[in-house]
C-alpha cells in the first residue's frame, strides 16, 4: 500500500454512463471504472440458461442466456452431469462479453461480499494470499471455519484483515440471504432469463476499494449521497470519510482534471517523467509494450541510464495495466541490459509492484530474447474495448492507407475512365486531405498524361480511402457543375491545376 491519501470521484449525473475515478493526493489517476446502462452479460450476473448446442470437439457448450449472444461454457466446469441441448442450468458470468464474443459462464456460483466470497456447493476455507501476516491468516481462517455454513465454501478477502468475527458473520448472513433470493427467483422463472444482477459499479467500487487510504468521496448526484453515506458508515463506523456533493457549474471530471487523463488511456504512446516513453499495442492474443529511452540521456553512463529507464518504465507499466484494465498475456520489451544483477533488480521491482494488484499478476522473468513476460487476470472489460470501436476508415486495423497510395488508386480509376470515355474534363471527389495531397503533388502531371482537365473535390463526408466520379463531360459542363456545387455547399473546395 502506498500510504497516500486518495479520493473517490464519482460522475453519476448521466445514467447512460457511470464513471468513477480514484485519484491520489496529487490528483493523478490511480484507478478508473466505467459502466454503461446498455451493457449486458457482465461478470457476476447469474442466469437461468438453456443449452443451445454442445461441441464435444471443443469440449464446450453454448448457452442461451436470453439477452443476445450465447454464453460459452467449458464442459470441464460441469461435474457429474451430462450436458445436453435443451437442458436448463444456473450459471454465472465469469468473463465479460467482449469483442463480438459472448460471455464465458460457469455453473460454479460465487457471491462476493465486503469481507468474503461465499461459494454455494463448495467446501473450501481460504484466506487471500495478499494477507501476509501468518498470525492474522490463522485468526481469519479459524473464524471462517467456525462461521462457514454447511455445503458452502468461504474465501476471506484481503480487506477483511483486522475485521472481527461479528463483521464476518454479518457478511455471511447477508450473502446467505442473497443466495436464497437467487434460488427462489430461479424456481419462479423460465429459462433463459437473468436471475441476479450484480451490484452497480458505484456500490462495487465502494465495497472493494474503500480502504483506510480514502479520505473523501465526491459525487455529483444528490440522489446517491444518502446511500453512499450509509455504505461508508457501515464499513468504517469509526473513520471520518467526507462524502461531498459537487454542485459546480463545470462538469465534475473537468474540475479534477480527469478528462485529459482518461483520454490519454487510449494513446499508444505514454511519456515518462524522465523523457523516456512506452508504446502499448493491444492485440487479440496479448498486449505488447515497448520501452524507449526517448529524450532521456541520463547523467552517468549507459548502463545506469538503461537501468533507470527500465525501473521507471516498470512503475508506469504496472499503473497502465491497472488503469487500462489489461489482462491476459503481456510481453514487455525493456531496453536490453547486459548485467544480470540489473535484470534481477528489474524483475524484483515488477514483482513488488504487482504484489498489491487486485487482479492476480505473475512476472515470469527475462527470456532469452530479453523480453519480460507477465500474466494478469482479466477482471473487467479493458478501457479500449469499453470506450472505442473499430475505425470506420481503416476497418479496425488502426491505420489508414498513405495519401500517395490512395492517390495512385485514384489515378488508376481516372485511367479507366479516360480509356472508356472521350470526355474533355472530369470531376473526382475524395477525402479532403487526399484531395489536397493530389493537388499539390500530381494534378498537373496527370492532366498532361491523360490529356484531360481534371478537377479534384475534397469531401469530408467521404471516408479516407473512398473516392468517386462526380461528373464528366465538356469543360464547360464540368465547370458549370462545380459552380452549382459551390453555391449549394459553401464548404466545397475544388482543386484544379494552375493551367485550368
Amino acid at each position: 500500500m502506498s500510504g497516500w491519501s486518495k479520493k473517490i470521484i464519482a460522475n453519476l449525473v448521466d445514467p447512460e454512463e457511470i464513471r468513477i475515478a480514484i485519484i491520489d493526493e496529487k490528483g493523478k489517476l490511480y484507478e478508473f471504472f466505467v459502466e454503461r446502462m446498455l451493457e449486458h452479460q457482465r461478470t457476476g450476473e447469474i442466469y437461468k440458461a438453456r443449452v443451445d448446442s454442445v461441441l464435444p470437439g471443443m469440449n464446450s457448450a453454448f448457452l442461451n442466456l436470453g439477452d443476445g449472444r450465447n454464453g460459452f461454457l467449458y464442459l470441464d466446469d460441469v461435474k457429474g452431469i451430462e450436458v445436453k441441448p435443451g437442458m436448463e442450468m444456473l450459471v454465472q458470468v465469469v468473463k465479460n462479453a467482449r469483442k463480438g464474443k459472448g460471455a464465458r459462464v460457469s455453473p460454479r456460483v460465487s457471491l462476493a461480499g465486503r469481507y468474503m466470497v461465499l461459494i454455494p456447493g463448495g467446501h473450501e476455507t481460504g484466506v487471500s494470499k495478499r494477507i501476509e501476516d501468518d498470525d492474522e491468516r490463522a485468526r481469519l481462517r479459524a473464524i471462517a471455519k467456525d462461521i462457514r455454513p454447511q455445503n458452502f465454501g468461504i474465501i476471506i478477502r484481503t480487506v477483511a484483515e483486522g475485521c472481527d468475527a461479528e463483521g464476518l458473520r454479518e457478511d455471511v448472513e447477508g450473502l446467505l440471504s442473497q443466495w436464497e433470493t437467487i434460488q427462489r427467483n430461479a424456481k419462479q422463472n423460465s429459462a433463459p432469463c437473468l436471475i441476479h444482477r450484480d451490484i452497480g459499479s458505484l456500490e462495487r467500487v465502494l465495497r472493494d476499494e474503500l480502504t483506510d487510504e480514502i479520505d473523501e468521496i465526491v459525487i455529483d448526484s444528490e440522489e446517491e449521497k444518502e446511500s453512499v453515506e450509509a455504505i461508508v458508515k457501515k464499513f468504517f463506523p469509526d473513520k471520518e470519510i467526507d462524502v461531498n456533493l459537487f454542485k459546480g457549474k463545470m462538469p465534475l471530471f473537468e474540475v479534477y482534471g480527469l478528462e485529459n487523463q482518461i483520454a490519454e488511456l487510449q494513446d499508444r504512446k505514454v511519456w515518462l517523467t524522465s523523457g523516456a516513453y512506452l508504446v502499448i499495442d493491444q492485440t487479440e492474443a496479448l498486449t505488447v509494450i515497448d520501452v524507449n529511452t526517448g529524450k532521456f540521456v541520463g547523467s552517468k553512463n549507459l548502463n545506469d541510464t538503461v537501468l533507470k529507464t527500465n525501473l521507471e518504465a516498470a512503475v508506469e507499466i504496472a499503473r497502465q495495466l491497472r488503469l487500462r484494465a489489461l489482462g491476459g498475456i503481456v510481453v514487455v520489451d525493456f531496453i536490453d541490459m547486459e548485467n544480470e544483477t540489473d535484470n534481477q533488480a528489474l524483475v524484483h521491482q515488477l514483482q513488488e509492484l504487482f504484489k498489491n494488484d487486485r487482479c492476480k499478476a505473475r512476472v515470469y522473468g527475462v527470456t532469452g530474447l530479453g523480453l519480460v513476460e507477465i500474466t494478469r487476470k482479466r477482471a473487467r472489460t479493458d478501457i479500449r474495448a469499453a470506450l472505442t470501436r473499430g475505425c470506420p476508415f481503416c476497418g479496425g486495423l488502426g491505420t489508414v492507407t498513405k495519401e500517395e497510395s490512395v492517390a495512385v488508386q485514384i489515378k488508376r480509376f481516372i485511367r479507366k475512365i479516360t480509356l472508356s470515355s472521350k470526355s474533355e474534363a472530369l470531376l473526382v471527389e475524395c477525402y479532403t486531405t487526399v484531395a489536397e495531397y493530389i493537388s499539390d503533388t500530381f494534378l498537373s502531371a496527370w492532366e498532361e498524361e491523360f490529356e484531360r482537365k481534371i478537377f479534384i473535390r475534397g469531401c469530408p463526408d467521404l471516408s479516407w480511402g473512398k473516392y468517386r466520379l462526380e461528373c464528366q463531360g465538356s469543360l464547360s459542363q464540368v465547370e458549370h457543375r462545380i459552380n452549382v456545387l459551390q453555391k449549394r455547399e459553401g464548404w466545397a473546395i475544388v482543386h484544379r491545376s494552375p493551367s485550368a
